[in-house]
């Protein structure tokens, strides 16, 4: 039995716990870095890098075979970024092992105890399997297994209308899939509507059938042969099934109780900073049962390095925090939707508004189909939804301005290129002054009086 003691022990070595690992030791704390599974994580493994990859193929009209070829390559050319070999090389003890809480302030790693002065909980999630009668009896996919079909299915089944559920039906229809979405409630609801019907759209037109309010209530056949019954009736045949419903935090094994540590419905119980009901301990990304997503660990993990090795207080906020549907168009989100702002500001709320169809660059590029809105409370933006080409790009300049509570003014203020895509967001902070200018009785009277006295 070999026995470590270290400055910082991090559990898991997906997105999160590889930035706490590397800036930490690049800091000059002693870390040892656990991991069961592949380094890297769900994100380089089975989510964000392969999901986009297939998209790509997918829109660049790839076959089958060599859209797998290129998830592949793509996953084998990150892996080194993410490998035992480069930590290693930082300074980072590496131990493929899964780690448990053995006590408050150790763990249990294959035949190595680590007693460390922090630990940091970064295992990720896995997908959500709901208990629909007739699942477990019949083949299905989630995210863990889609990247790896040798044949392409005739007709791909998809139980959930979320982000995961719609890239994925995007790029096996553009594969040459007749693809079935299946969705219990709305079909991308945690969207704006506005937007998401514009992206609900483009699908169908596709050849995409989405099916909104079909909850499914049981799942029938065998390979090749799946029906999926909801439960108003209606019965979905396709011959492969994917279950897209969500995601589950993956802290059942670690020996949690042991080391004092309390968790909710949705992860691990944390305080405004990240820490746990044992002080000694940390939960980040998707463990911390927040919003699923690889740059929300990534922030976490800047969170925590603030206070683990300055002892600086540091909070970890949501408001900043972006999202995108990296379906042809994109959407993307940051901050409060429509709906939400007018609940939590009132009529305070102004909406400014940009159609994709205004910006000369996007009728150059035959790519005019689009809308910006921009929640506006006090000339601050508080939230903005964007559908389009290139919205999860365009989304990054209002995320910084989320981060650092910019005026409406000073996105005004900045001068674009001309003709680029990324005029849209200037353009929507026009249209919020533009009732300001030029509508207003008292600009023109100001106007007016400063012309008769100008020499």
């Amino acid at each position: 039995m070999n026995r470590i003691k270290t400055d910082i022990c991090v559990i898991g070595a997906g997105s999160g716990g590889l930035s706490v690992a590397a800036g930490a030791v690049l800091m000059g704390a002693s870390v040892v870095l656990l991991e069961g599974h592949k380094m890297g994580g769900d994100c380089l493994n089975y989510g964000c890098v392969p999901s986009k990859a297939l998209l790509h193929a997918g829109h660049k009209g790839m076959g089958w075979k060599e859209a797998h070829d290129h998830v592949r390559d793509t996953i084998a050319t990150i892996e080194p970024h993410d490998s035992v070999e480069r930590f290693e090389g930082l300074g980072v003890q590496v131990i493929t092992e899964y780690g448990a809480f053995i006590s408050r302030n150790e763990v249990q790693a294959g035949d190595t105890t680590i007693k460390a002065r922090r630990f940091v909980i970064a295992t990720g999630s896995s997908p959500l399997v709901p208990p629909i009668p007739g699942l477990d009896e019949v083949p299905y996919l989630t995210n863990e297994q889609i990247f790896d079909l040798e044949e392409k299915p005739d007709h791909l089944l998809i139980i959930g209308a979320g982000p995961i559920g719609l890239e994925m039906a995007q790029a096996h229809r553009r594969l040459g899939c007749d693809v079935t979405v299946i969705e219990g409630a709305r079909a991308l609801g945690k969207d704006d509507p506005e937007m998401a019907a514009q992206l609900l759209e483009a699908l169908r037109d596709e050849g995409i059938e989405i099916e909104e309010e079909a909850l499914a209530c049981e799942v029938r056949g065998k390979a090749g042969a799946i029906e999926v019954e909801a439960k108003d009736g209606r019965i979905f045949k396709g011959t492969h099934l994917l279950v897209a419903v969500g995601r589950k935090a993956n802290i059942q094994k670690l020996g949690l109780e042991k080391a004092g540590i309390e968790t909710t419905r949705v992860g691990v119980k944390v305080d405004e900073g990240l820490r746990t009901t044992n002080r000694k301990a940390y939960a980040i990304g998707d463990a911390a049962g927040g919003l699923h997503f690889t740059h929300v660990a990534g922030y976490h993990a800047g969170v925590i390095i603030k206070s683990m090795l300055f002892g600086l207080p540091s909070k970890a906020k949501s408001s900043h925090i972006p999202w995108a549907t990296y379906t042809s168009p994109e959407m993307a989100q940051v901050g409060l939707t429509e709906v939400l702002a007018n609940e939590a500001h009132g009529d305070r709320v102004e909406v400014a508004r940009f159609d994709f169809a205004g910006n000369d660059r996007a009728i150059a590029t035959q790519q005019a189909k689009g809308l910006i809105k921009v929640m506006v409370v006090n000339g601050r933006p508080v939230g903005v939804s964007i559908v389009g080409p290139g919205a999860g790009e365009m989304i990054n300049l209002w995320a910084l301005a989320l981060a650092n509570n910019l005026k409406m003014s000073q996105i005004a203020a900045m001068v674009a290129p001309y003709p680029t895509m990324g005029e849209v967001s200037k353009r929507a902070a026009g249209a919020y002054f533009s009732p300001r200018l030029f509508d207003s009785p008292r600009v023109k009277r100001v106007v007016g009086f400063v012309q008769r006295w100008l020499p």
